[in-house]
Order: C-alpha cells, then structure tokens, then sequence
C-alpha cells in the first residue's frame, strides 16, 4: 500500500519538466474526461428532432443550478480529500476512516436537503435562472432526473476524490473515465432508441454515475484497502465535519460565485437575445470548457511541486515551475483561441444542426473567445499564489474576472450594444484579469529574485 512520506523528496530534486510532466498528465486526463463528460449530453440533446435548439438552450439554463449542486458536493469533497492526505501522512489510518465516513454522512445529507429543496421550487428557480415558456419543460424534464439522483451525484464525487487521496490516483481517473464512456454509450441509446429525449440523457447520466458509485463503495468495502468502512464509520463526527467545511469554504465560495455570474449572464442574454442566445452561450461554453479544464490539469500538477520547492526554499525551481506551466498553459489558450476564430462553425455543428442556433452560437464563441489567448497566465498566476501559501491573492485573482469585471460589464455593455454587448463582456473581463494578474505576478517575482536558495522568506510575507 502507498502511503505518501517518502516519494514527494523527489519534487526538489528531478528535474522540473519531467516532475510536471508525470504530476500534470493524470490531472489532465481526468479533466478532459470530467469536461467530456458535461459535453456528451448537450452533443446528443442539441440532435433530437425538431426540439434539439430549445432543448439545448433549457439544458444551459440547468448549468446553474448544477453549478450550485457541484459547490455543495466541492464543499465537503475537498476537505476530506485534504483531511485524508493529512491525516495518512501522519499513518493515523483511524482518524482518516472517520474522515471518509463523515464525507458519506455530509454528502447523503446535503445531497437529500438539495434535492428536495430544488425539486419544491423547481419551476421558480429555473425561471428565475433564465428559463422561458419555450425552454422551461426541457430544463425542468431534465433537472427533475438529476435531482432524484443527486445524493448519488454527490456521493460518487466525493469519494472519488477520497479514492486518490488515499494513494490511488489511476482507480479514481479509471472512475472517471468509464463514467465518460459509459455515458457516450448510453445516451444515444435513451434519447433516440428509447426516444426519451432529453428526460433519457438525465437517467444515463445518473446511471452511469450510480455503476461507477457502486464499485466506489466496493472499492471501501474491500478490507485489504488500508483505508475502508469499518464499523460506525458512518456516524457523523461534527469536529471533523466543522474542519472538513472550513477547508472546502474557499472551492465552495468560488464555485457559487461561478453560479451567480451564468444566472445573470442568462438573465442578460433571455433580455437582449431570447432563448436561443442562451443555447448559443451553453454551447461556447462548453467548447471553450475543454480547453480550460486541460489548463485546470496543468494547475495540478504544477501546485505540489511549488509548492514542496517553496517550502524547501529551492526560489530558482519555484520560478522554473512556474514559467513552464504558464508556457503550456498559454499554448492551450492560443489553440483555444484559434478553433474558437478558425474552426468556429465546425465545432459548433457538433451540439447542433439548426441554422439560427449555429448562427448566434458562432458569433457568441468568435466575440467571447477574442483575448482568451491569454486566459492561461491568468490562471496560472492565480493557482501559483495558492501554491505558496498567499491564499488572499490567490482568491481575488480568482475573483476578479467573474464579480470585479464580468458582471458589471454583462450589465453596462448591452445597454448599447445589445446581445454583441453580453458577448464582448467576456474578452474585456479576461483583459482585465490578466493584467491585474501580471501585476501581482511582477511584484512577487521581484522579491523572489532577491531570495537565494536556502533563504527565509519571509520578505515576501502571506500576501502580495
């Protein structure tokens, strides 16, 4: 069994390309597999005849509220993830089965309360979320199987990642990946064999999910696993469970800041667009996602190296890290930039086959995605700053681009500019973000390049 103590020696040691290489590929993979997986629905929803457009635009108006129930799942996922890494480096293998017990507990509770709450006031929020008379049945036919199988939805992803962290990163991605898989398989079978339409790609989406949570619960039923369900593993522990909160607070807060910001730019687009920009808008999204997620791959591999090297005070390798993630972080962003310009029609006809669709979907991901050449840095930046401990800057930068700049520019600009002004908002915001970024980032290397290797430092402080 692997228990993390001795291995991590070699991130101040190997050298940093092939340390980024072997930490950012399984992180990579699982992204993809997770950003492919929320794409195989709307692919498949945008074909069913002669309602795949309003299917597609109820669909994004469901983004949301998934969003908000990915938070809650975020919430209790993460710290228990970080409780068990914690806790199994320090062999205290009692203490991290309380911590996987007290993540089933939190995650059946908060999984059940969402749901019943949600589906009590189902047509309300998703009206309130941007949902139309022509949009409405199709979110709600949707969000109704996904809410009665949300606790499963949450179960699953939670101890997927209590899975990796217990030294099994291949299982967890093996997880994901079948889920991938298995729902590109089912989904065309629900929605055009069967002819459930939209209602068939929510119950092959809880079902795949649902096979991949019963071998998860085989998986800790297996007492050869060092970390298993033991006797009154289930009983809810509140200090752990105050603990494990606490550290998900930050994901959880970012995550429903991420909510707001599509609630209100679905609200601007019905307002200036109808119901078909909000489509088009669910369609950019999701091709820009896949690139943003491999981005999100690299920020985990390049965050334990930093972060090791940080606390070894190797500054050199530190800013080594740094610079080559942000390079293969800007290359994606660039060939992001050029399908989204270059290949725009093509990617969009994937989600769809309706003429009015494929037309405000390719001008939606030609004016969203001018200055996403540059979202890389951003991101990088931000995640690098987590790395070294100055979560306060790591946080805003998170921030800005989404409640700073985006949102009051979705509401000025289509003042004058109407729908193209929703659009336009979102190469202003990342601008914006990334200059403030560079800011940040130009000051802390400042002080870094006064630090030699070996000394204190504590000329940078807990923030920048």
């Amino acid at each position: 069994m692997a228990i993390q103590g001795a291995a991590p020696t070699e991130l101040g040691t190997e050298r940093i390309g092939t340390l980024l290489r072997k930490y950012a590929v399984p992180g990579i993979i699982a992204m993809v597999a997770s950003s492919l997986y929320n794409m195989v629905d709307s692919i498949f929803i945008g074909h069913i005849p002669h309602v795949g457009a309003y299917a597609i635009s109820g669909l994004a108006v469901t983004f949301p509220l998934m969003n908000l129930g990915t938070a809650l799942g975020t919430l209790v996922g993460v710290g228990g993830q970080t409780m068990v890494s914690v806790l199994l480096g320090r062999r205290d293998y009692e203490g991290a089965q309380k911590v996987l017990g007290n993540v089933v507990s939190l995650n059946t509770i908060l999984g059940i309360l969402f749901s019943v709450v949600c589906l009590l006031y189902l047509d309300p929020i998703l009206y309130f979320f941007g949902a139309s008379e022509n949009t409405l049945p199709f979110a709600r036919e949707y969000m109704r199987i996904i809410l009665l199988g949300n606790v499963f939805s949450h179960l699953y992803f939670g101890l997927n990642g209590i899975i990796r962290a217990s030294g099994n990163p291949k299982t967890a991605m093996g997880l994901t990946i079948f889920t991938v898989t298995s729902n590109a398989i089912l989904d065309p079978i629900f929605i055009y064999v069967l002819d459930m339409g939209i209602k068939g790609a929510a119950i092959a989406t809880v079902l795949c999910q649902l096979m991949a949570l019963a071998y998860t619960f085989k998986f800790f039923a297996d007492k050869k696993n060092f970390l298993h369900f033991g006797r009154r593993v289930f009983q809810l522990d509140w200090k752990i469970a105050r603990a494990s909160l606490s550290i998900g607070m930050g994901p959880f807060l970012m995550h429903c800041a991420s909510c707001v910001v599509s609630i209100f730019i679905n609200q601007q687009l019905r307002k200036y667009g109808g119901d078909l920009s909000i489509g088009a808008y669910g369609i950019a999204n999701r091709i820009t996602f896949m690139f943003l997620m491999i981005n999100l791959g690299f920020n985990q591999g390049m965050q334990p190296i930093a972060s090791f090297n940080y606390g070894a005070r190797l500054y050199t390798r530190v800013k080594e890290v740094f610079w080559l993630t942000a390079k293969w972080m800007c290359l994606m962003s660039v060939i992001c930039f050029l399908v989204s310009e270059l290949l725009t029609t093509p990617s969009v006809r994937l989600f769809t086959s309706d003429p009015e669709m494929i037309a405000k979907a390719d001008n939606a991901l030609r004016l969203m995605n001018i200055m996403v050449w540059s979202v890389g840095f951003g991101m990088v930046s931000g995640n690098f700053f987590q790395s070294l401990g100055m979560v306060r800057t790591s946080i805003f930068l998170s921030l800005t681009r989404q409640l700073l700049f985006l949102v009051p520019l979705v509401y000025m600009l289509p003042l004058w500019l109407g729908e193209n002004g929703v659009w336009l908002s979102f190469p202003i915001s990342d601008f914006l973000s990334v200059a403030c970024a560079a800011i940040f980032i130009v000051r802390l290397f400042r002080k870094l390049d006064r630090l030699k290797d070996g000394d204190d430092p504590g000329i940078l402080g807990s923030a920048v």
